[in-house]
Formats: C-alpha cells, structure tokens, sequence
C-alpha cells in the first residue's frame, strides 16, 4: 500500500477529510513496527531562524481529526466554527541550525508534519476539519511565512513518508526510514546549492517569472506548482492547452496502450479519440472507460476531466493519463507509462515546474505533481517493519544531498564501507569494457581514481591506469544490477556521478541517467566482486570513503 497522494494532496486549505484509501487499509491482522515511531527532524538549512513543527492528520481507527503532540498523544479537534475559528497552538519547538529534534508519532495515524521557521503558522477550525495553510490564496494568513511539509501514513502494514513538492517548492528536504533490518533508505535529497538552482532556473522560463514569492526582506518564501500560481493569477491558465490538444488529437488515428499495473503486464486497456473524448476498450473489446479532454488545470490538478476514483479501471487509466501529460510522453510514447525519465519533459511548452525540480534531486525523484509516483518517480520511502524515520532540512546555500568534498586534482583509491576492500580495474586492465570490481587495496594504479567536474555536480571518474577511461554503466542501463566497467569517456550521463556526502568521510556516488547507486553486489566481501548501479539504499554496499594517493 501506498500513501494516497492524491488525496493528501488536496487537503491544504480544505476541512481536512479522512484519506479513504488509506483508512481502509488500516487494519489488517497484526501490528508491525513500535507503537510509537520516533521521527527526528535534523535541521541543515544553515538559517538562524526559531523553528516550529505540527504533526496534525486522521486517527485510522476512529477517522477523527487532529494532532499529535511531541511525546505521540493524539488529541482530536474540537469546537470549530463558521466562519472559521483559530485552531489551538499546537506546535512543537522544533531544532536549530545544525540541531536535531525527535518526534513521536503513533502507530494508526496519517497526515503531515508542517514546519515553520521564525514564526508559528495560523490553522483554523471548522465544524467539519481544520483548515490549513494555503498561501497561494490571497489573504492566507501564512502567506509570509517560510513552511513546507512531509505527508506520512503509519500503520500495520508499515511506514509511507514522502516529501512533497505538488504544491509548492519551498523548504527541501530528505526523508528517511530504518527498518528492523538496520537499512535506511533516503530520498529527497537536493544537488549542491540545489534551492537556489530550483528557484531561479524556474524564474528564468518564459512566463514563469511571478510563480515565485518573494518577502519583503528579500527571501525567497516559494515557487508555486503551476496549478496554484495559476489559480492565482500569476501564470497562465492556458499554458498547457497547444500541447494537450496535440497529445490528444494523436490519438484519433493511432492507439494508445495503457499497462497501468507494473506485476500485471496482462492487464491492458486501449485508447481512442473521437473528438475531444477519448474511450478506452478492454482486451475483450468492451468499451470500460471515456475520458472528456482535460484542460490546462486538469492536468496541473490531476482532477476534472482527468478525476481518478479509487477502483481498478477508471483510477488507474487516468493517473496514467496526467503522469504522461505532465511529463510530455503522451502522443509520442504510445504505450503508457513510461519508464524511462530520459523521455520526459521533451514536449514543448513542457511542464517547466516538475521538470527542473526533478533535474535538481540527488536521485532524481521527487512528487512535482499529484501522480508523480506513476512509474515509481516520487520521492517515497517506505518499509513494512519500521523503527526510525527522518526528516533533513536541506541547506538553503551550498551544500545539499550532493556536492560533498570530493578532490579534484588527487588520485585516490575508493574504499567500500562494508568490505574494506577497494574499487579496482580487473588485472590493470586499459581496454574499455574492463570490469570494475573491489580487491584487497594494494596502492596499484588500477585502484586510483581522479574526480573530475562535469556539471551541476557531477564528476567523471578517470583511472590512473588510463585517465581518458571512466567508471561507465554499461548500455546505458537504467536497469538494477546493471554491471560497472571501464570505458572511455564521451560526456554520457551514465559515465557521470553524484558525489553524495554521508558524513564522516564516506561517500556514494549516483549515476547521473539513472539516479542508482554505486554498488558492491549482495554486500559481499569477497575479492573479484563486479560492481554494479542498484537503487540508492543507504547500506554500507553503497558506501566509500576516498584515500588520497601519492
């Protein structure tokens, strides 16, 4: 299961309601995970400001609203009015630059963690819910203050953390969970200075200018999904339609496959377009669905024409449906989704929004639209028998998930965490194709590797053995377990790598085209090993410190 994204998505500036989906998975048959799930939330952004956490949402077992308090204590809220009253205060004082602050949250709940800085958000209450922050609307009362948010479900079944960024891009940060097994898997991550490189590359885009806030001491508050810049007249309501109405008409003459389940690749529905609607048939033929063509705000809002109720046909067709147009594929890709991100955001205009943050993630992924998690691009962790969870504020200048302190201009042997052992060119080899494996360190060339800058980030790894020769994922795989090997460097992206810093002198580095990770297979420590790229985990496999050589 996963956490409905649609749903949570819309509950800003709405009486809150009860995720359905969610509520109805919210019992099965045993307890997996503490009662109680700590949540640390570190703060890295380098500002000063005084910092406030609210962890408010859905009581699973009883769809009560409410919030919980630092220790994990749900309280429901009561005594709302129309018009709306103030909500109690129900912050938590959260942690400082370079501080950390750990939070509780019980096991049956859902919703979100909202954090401020220098001020206290204002919440309001209604008969119905609570009403939450909404600074796209004019006259919000938060709407100069800097906040963002993570949206959570923990039950039985496990824990479901992603950042958000559908309607807003404002504070990055990076989730994280350990589960019982001692992994902990991150996400969320931006590049090395990657805020300002989201704010401004946006602002850039013709007619993207005055999605951005800016408060009168000069910080930049947010940029605003195009959805809600443009419901607020800062952006074009028709941007998207030239494109839409291509995408579409493609399919009057052609079909379009939907495969909308990756473990039932037999389940298939087709479209065609007659007019403006576009009807879907089964493999029997039958006809099962007809969609209506979506306007600009159908798309950006994932809803409308582009609605997807919680069944099995409908639901699925048309997340698939906004993922496609949101990324540019429909009407090029004629079987949906696609999977591969080299694809996206091609189309012009093209969703300038969802492309630039995506371009500025550590690994890729992030949720720049309600359906982003079609195809598995959301920045989503999640894990069946948790014990701990994270949120990092990601740093506002410098720094970020990337760009840790790599040498430029110093041969170094790269030292794999969990085996000790090195990452090494088979038998000295100079060829391209030469395996890259780990080896007992024995200070030979095949084991030096020079840094060298490319862009945003990123760096070839050149072998002292033959420096024209890079680490490179063979075929360009985006594939797991797709294999390491030397090879001369023609400035592909999957001869580029992210130098993600850990901490304590250890490193992992992510393949530019695929957003995985450098990988000592099955964490073995064993001589010989082929290395290979594997979805970025957090393990000690992924991990490497640098030993600079003479």
């Amino acid at each position: 299961m996963r956490t409905s994204r649609k749903l949570l998505g819309a509950l800003a500036a709405t009486a809150m309601a009860v995720p359905m989906a969610i509520a109805a998975a919210a019992t099965p048959a045993h307890a997996i995970g503490p009662a109680l799930l700590p949540v640390t939330v570190t703060n890295s952004t380098g500002r000063g400001d005084a910092v406030y956490l609210y962890v408010i949402g859905v009581n699973l077992s009883n769809g009560r609203l409410g919030y919980v308090n630092g220790g994990g204590t749900f309280t429901a809220w009561s005594g709302g009015q129309l018009p709306p009253s103030p909500a109690p205060d129900v912050a938590i004082g959260g942690p400082g630059n370079g501080g950390s602050t750990t939070i509780n949250v019980p096991r049956g709940f859902s919703g979100r963690v909202y954090f401020s800085f220098g001020e206290k958000l204002k919440f309001f209450l209604t008969p119905d819910g609570l009403v939450q922050p909404a600074p796209w609307a004019a006259g919000d009362p938060n709407q100069n203050i800097l906040f963002d948010w993570s949206e959570f479900t923990y039950n039985d079944a496990g824990l479901w953390l992603n950042s958000s960024q559908v309607d807003m891009f404002a504070v990055p940060h990076a989730v994280t969970v350990t589960g019982a097994n001692g992994v902990t898997k991150r996400t969320g991550d931006v590049v090395n200075n990657g805020r300002d490189t989201i704010i401004n590359t946006i602002k850039a885009q013709s007619g993207w200018a005055n999605t951005g806030y800016t408060r009168s001491d000069g910080t930049v508050l947010r940029m605003l999904a195009p959805g809600k810049a443009a419901g607020a007249g800062l952006f074009s309501a028709t941007y998207y339609d030239s494109y839409i109405t291509s995408a579409w008409n493609a399919y009057a003459s052609k079909t379009l496959t939907v495969v909308p389940f990756g473990d039932q690749p037999n389940t298939k529905f087709f479209g065609r377009t007659s007019g403006n609607v576009m009807n879907f048939t089964n493999t029997s033929g039958a006809q099962v669905a007809s969609f209506n063509k979506p306007s600009s705000a159908n798309v950006w809002g994932c809803d409308g024409n582009l609605a997807a109720p919680n069944d099995l046909i409908v639901g699925p067709i048309s997340r698939t449906l906004c993922a496609a147009l949101n990324r540019g594929t429909l009407g090029t890709i004629d079987t949906q989704p696609s999977l591969n991100a080299g694809d996206f955001y091609k189309n012009n205009p093209a969703n300038q929004y969802g492309k630039i943050i995506h371009a500025n993630m550590v690994d890729g992924k992030a949720y720049a639209f309600a359906f982003d998690d079609v195809g598995a691009f959301e920045s989503l962790v999640n894990d069946g028998d948790p014990r701990a969870a994270g949120i990092i504020l990601s740093p506002f200048g410098a720094g970020g998930g990337g760009g840790g302190t790599i040498p430029s201009n110093t041969w170094n042997t790269v030292i794999n965490k969990t085996s000790n052992k090195c990452v090494d060119a088979r038998s000295s080899g100079t060829a391209n194709g030469t395996v890259i494996q780990q080896y007992t360190c024995n200070n030979s060339y095949a084991q030096q590797y020079q840094f060298q800058p490319t862009s945003g980030g990123y760096v070839r790894i050149n072998n002292r053995n033959n420096s024209a020769q890079v680490l490179d994922v063979a075929g360009v795989s985006t594939a797991d377990n797709a294999l390491i090997n030397l090879w001369n460097y023609v400035g592909g992206n999957n001869q580029q790598w992210l130098p993600v810093s850990e901490g304590g002198g250890y490193f992992h580095f992510v393949a530019r085209h695929s957003g995985k990770c450098l990988d000592v297979p099955a964490a073995s420590t064993a001589d010989s090993v082929q290395l290979v790229q594997y979805a970025c985990n957090g393990t000690g496999a992924q991990s490497f410190r640098l030993a600079v050589q003479p």
